[in-house]
């Protein structure tokens, strides 16, 4: 006869330790958490960490705007290729007409003839290939079966084109998608911090950044350095306009920029078409790499990646519009936060 146990109890000294530890668990928890206050960051690295996250965002800007403008302008081709297809599929269906009228004239007179079957086939380029055939029609017959090949050829071109384009349209605007959410979670990561600080801490930075776009804005001296051309002089002047408008990553004009906004909007004001990015905007021009040749209206870029650029303005100084946060405004290009790299003269 089996035995019936009872079920083994945990010891006293289990049930303890076990507790033991999982107060330990909550009070390391608890430490934890209160520790979180004391190592609240100052106003002052706050301001360090928000300013780094700035200058992320507009690297990630002018990527944004890269793959903008790269989308605008494979929405343009592919309209275009669609375009030519569809004319080009018109002309084919009047050649085809034309073919079935021969057919029916050659009917009407007695039948038709074996080569003008070949020409109704769904495989013309087979009928060409069987070169002895050819003997049998007339110039004006081997003329339009050439025309309906040709026609054919360049429609497949052209659709084979509009279907890759279509793939790098659609990689393009993932890239978008991606840029702008990584410009977004920058933007936001920098607000998470600034809402961190004090009432009184947020007021006491954002008085200094309003000290600084209101002093910046206004006329500085800009030495005596003359214009790099009527051209550069008449896109520097426009710029001025712009004076104390906001900076708003992915913006052209008239009303909020961001840095190659602000330049490629000047310069189309002066009649001259220069690239929407800071990257192709280095791509242009005559290059100067000392700051005492640089005239006013030069272009002007800075960090090792060049993702952001201004107007040379003289005396040291530059227009243009800064990150998030601030205005079109003059700046020494000692204080951009990254090195000048070289000056571009449109």
């Amino acid at each position: 006869m089996a035995s019936h146990r009872r079920p083994k109890q945990p010891s006293r000294t289990r049930v303890t330790v076990l507790t033991t530890a999982a107060a330990a668990a909550v009070a390391l928890s608890a430490n934890a958490a209160n520790a979180a206050p004391s190592e609240k960051l100052g106003k002052d690295e706050v301001k360090a960490k928000v300013d780094k996250l700035y200058e992320q965002a507009e690297q990630a800007t002018e990527k944004y705007n890269g793959a903008k403008e790269k989308q605008q302008k494979l929405q343009k081709e592919i309209s275009t290729i669609q375009d030519n297809v569809a004319r080009g599929q018109e002309e084919l269906n009047k050649l085809r007409d034309g073919l079935g009228s021969l057919a029916t004239a050659q009917y009407r007179s007695g039948g038709i003839d074996s080569s003008v079957q070949l020409f109704l086939s769904s495989d013309p380029d087979d009928f060409l290939d069987k070169a002895s055939t050819l003997d049998q029609l007339s110039s004006q017959q081997v003329d339009a079966l050439k025309k309906i090949q040709d026609k054919q050829r360049e429609l497949a071109q052209e659709r084979a084109e509009a279907t890759e384009k279509l793939k790098d349209l659609s990689a393009t605007r993932t890239e978008l998608g991606n840029k702008k959410k990584e410009v977004q979670n920058k933007l936001a990561e920098a607000q998470r911090l600034l809402n961190s600080l004090t009432a009184k801490e947020k007021a006491q930075l954002a008085e200094k950044e309003q000290r600084a776009n209101r002093s910046s804005t206004e006329r500085v001296d800009l030495g005596d350095a003359p214009p790099a051309s009527g051209r550069a002089q008449a896109a520097f002047s426009a710029a001025q306009t712009r004076l104390g408008s906001p900076y708003v990553y992915g913006a052209t004009g008239p009303s909020s920029f961001d840095c190659s906004g602000l330049t490629s909007w000047a310069y189309a004001q002066a009649g001259v078409s220069i690239p929407r990015t800071s990257e192709a905007q280095a791509q242009i021009g005559t290059k100067i790499y000392n700051q005492s040749d640089l005239k006013v209206g030069d272009l002007v870029f800075f960090f090792n990646d060049i993702h952001h650029v201004g107007l040379y303005a003289g005396n040291g100084q530059i227009l243009h519009a800064p990150r998030t946060g601030t205005v079109v405004r003059y700046e020494s290009m000692t204080t951009i936060g990254g090195p000048f790299m070289f000056g571009v003269r449109v």
